[in-house]
């Protein structure tokens, strides 16, 4: 599903890397559909199932995600995936989706990975169904956010 994307790589949050991260910034018609890199991180901090990381590319930080096990359904979770407004439309959203996909996926156990979003985002959701996410019928949180899910045979096909 890589083929052609660009190169990233996730790094942990450090103490060299933090402020960094928080300041990386979605565009600015895009604020308040992601929450803010300072509060994924303390909600990281409250909540230790969940692994934040730096979304490298060619050595500069583009974009921030974190992912969870939900231990309580045994679901596997991205909580948030975000690009930096002067990386976008470059590939790297793309590319930490399916990077991050494939990264939870390792775990031949895993079939399935959920994802959720406001409604108002339609490039989330475009580029959620582009790579195989479909809507589970449920909405959660305050925003009422549609639940969409990926099953790894949709992902990889049938051999994967």
């Amino acid at each position: 599903m890589n083929q052609n994307l660009p190169q990233v790589m996730f790094l942990p949050i450090t103490r060299e890397n933090f402020r960094a991260v928080t300041q990386l910034s979605v565009a600015p018609e895009q604020k308040g559909l992601v929450s803010e890199n300072a509060f994924s991180l303390a909600q990281a901090y409250a909540q230790p199932e969940c692994v934040p990381l730096a979304v490298s590319a060619q050595g500069e930080l583009v974009g921030f995600v974190m992912y969870a096990l939900d231990h309580a359904e045994g679901q596997y979770w991205i909580y948030r995936l975000m690009i930096d407004g002067r990386y976008q439309k470059k590939g790297y959203g793309r590319a930490a989706l399916c990077a991050m996909i494939e990264r939870i996926f390792k775990d031949p156990a895993v079939q399935w990975v959920y994802i959720s979003f406001k409604p108002e985002n339609s490039r989330a959701r475009a580029l959620y169904e582009s790579v195989g996410f479909v809507s589970d019928g449920r909405v959660v949180g305050r925003h009422n956010e549609p639940v969409y899910k990926l099953c790894r045979e949709r992902y990889f096909g049938p051999q994967g």
